[in-house]
């Protein structure tokens, strides 16, 4: 299985639980993602708006079809409360042949 532009690994973080398992779920239920785990909490160190900010967040680690990244991205727009959501798509260059096959099957063509 040829898995150089296939798959997806996409990071996206979260200020709270409950937006973290609202988002994962909801990407999982509509089959834009296989699998997503939560990690956390984090501390997210950033500019924004010029000053510099400390943060508790979590961090989500979705994986899906590259060919559902664009999907991906409109509906964590809608369901995330930032005004400019993390995410950040990384290919997937090699895995366990029967993990992408699953990954493959678990997601919307």
């Amino acid at each position: 299985m040829d898995t150089k532009m296939d798959f997806s690994v996409v990071l996206i973080t979260a200020g709270s639980e409950e937006e973290a398992k609202r988002i994962a779920t909801a990407l999982v239920e509509e089959q834009l993602a296989a699998c997503v785990n939560i990690v956390g909490p984090i501390r997210s160190i950033y500019r924004w708006e010029g000053k510099v900010q400390n943060e508790r967040e979590l961090l989500l680690i979705v994986k899906t079809r590259s060919a559902a990244l664009a999907r991906l991205q409109v509906r964590v727009g809608e369901l995330h409360s930032y005004d400019t959501p993390e995410i950040i798509a990384l290919p997937i260059t090699t895995g366990s042949e029967k993990y992408l096959r699953w990954l493959e099957s678990s997601t919307a063509r």
